[in-house]
């Protein structure tokens, strides 16, 4: 299956998946979205961002629940953000950091740059 911009949606969740795992990278960093904390959204008036290397997050779902921690990288293409303090240990004893996907976790707070507090003010405009 290919991927496509005309494609509107299906019930049937493997084409949902397909089109998540065809989709070209720019699009993939369109699904990376993480829902905000409540003051967050009540401050910016949106529900949720995209969430980017330095936001400080918490985890919602799974063995890690209830975690917090910085995102020390977010990989695009496997859809998955690294968060210090949320690690698991190897056989041989070392510490490796655990993927999560962005949907599994709230943005407590925004690593601001110069680009991204453009953006927010003309968020906060409308």
């Amino acid at each position: 299956m290919n991927w496509s911009t005309s494609w509107t949606g299906s019930k049937k969740p493997t084409k949902q998946r397909n089109y998540v795992r065809n989709a070209p990278l720019h699009v993939r960093s369109t699904l990376l979205g993480s829902h905000l904390s409540k003051e967050l959204r009540l401050k910016l008036k949106t529900r949720a961002l995209r969430a980017r290397k330095g936001d400080k997050v918490k985890v919602i779902r799974g063995q890690h629940k209830g975690k917090t921690g910085t995102i020390d990288r977010v990989n695009t293409k496997r859809m998955k953000a690294f968060i210090t303090g949320v690690e698991f240990i190897k056989k041989d004893g070392s510490k490796a950091m655990y993927p999560i996907h962005t949907s599994n976790l709230i943005i407590l707070e925004l690593h601001a740059d110069k680009r991204r507090l453009t953006q927010e003010a003309k968020g906060e405009q409308k």
